[in-house]
């Protein structure tokens, strides 16, 4: 147990180590707060992506969090339903669909009525991906909540969609937010849907009606263009979207610790 835990370590300070060795001389205040310069050029930043990125997966968020926990909830107090059973096989298959299938299905459901590329596309595309596991993960957190606490409340004459709100959201929800969590982490390395949905933008845009730049988009440009200066910005990108991921892991653990100490 020991040493398989040493090696997924190890595994991921490589990762880490070589990412920043690649990249470590790109990644300044410059970088993180200027735009992309012209190709050719060398110099500019990822700010447009960081914050286009930001946008997606918040407005993804905001869809996919409601869906998710409500479907739980349906397979959770409704286990015999046989639409209960077939939601929970569904959300199964879907966390092992490729990003790229579900990029190319909000292309056709959104991009090409709507008639063009843009953020909200991107933001459906992730919360495709992100809902499945949100899902999952709040199903097995509903079935933790003890059953006494449901009869108890039950007992006391609460109506069951109370008792929902009341008790068992409320002792499930650092199980919740883990879950959220992952479902962000696993959107946010995501290339693929972003490709035929947000498409990718190299100047400020804060409206989600039109194309926007986001850092996998632009991690996966940089890293298959012809410039050396690309593929520097590209290994320096990549360290920043982990850094982001796991610093969001890390300081969500700190909090859903402390909320259990209290």
């Amino acid at each position: 147990m020991l040493f398989c835990t040493g090696v997924t370590v190890f595994i991921l300070l490589m990762i880490l180590g070589y990412v920043l060795y690649q990249g470590a001389s790109y990644i300044n205040w410059e970088f993180l707060t200027a735009l992309p310069l012209p190709a050719g050029e060398t110099g500019g930043g990822i700010a447009n992506a960081l914050v286009g990125s930001a946008m997606v997966v918040v407005v993804a968020t905001l869809m996919a969090v409601p869906i998710g926990v409500g479907a739980a909830i349906f397979v959770n107090e409704f286990p015999s339903a046989q639409l209960g059973r077939f939601v929970r096989f569904l959300a199964e298959v879907l966390t092992g669909v490729p990003s790229i299938v579900v990029g190319l299905f909000a292309y056709a459901l959104v991009v090409r009525p709507l008639g063009s590329f843009s953020g909200l596309s991107g933001s459906v595309a992730y919360a495709f991906i992100m809902i499945p596991i949100i899902l999952i993960t709040a199903h097995e957190a509903f079935r933790l909540v003890p059953v006494s606490l449901r009869e108890a409340s039950l007992a006391l004459g609460i109506p069951k969609w109370r008792t929902i709100l009341w008790v068992v959201l409320p002792v499930s929800s650092r199980a919740l937010l883990t879950g959220v969590v992952l479902a962000i982490a696993r959107a946010l390395g995501e290339a693929a849907p972003m490709l035929f949905t947000a498409f990718g933008n190299p100047f400020w845009n804060l409206n989600l009606k039109k194309p926007i730049a986001t850092v996998p988009l632009l991690i996966y440009t940089y890293a298959t263009g012809p410039y050396e200066d690309w593929h520097r910005k590209a290994w320096a990108a990549s360290f920043v979207l982990l850094m982001v991921v796991l610093v969001t892991s890390v300081l969500t653990r700190v909090f859903l610790r402390g909320k259990s100490n209290e």
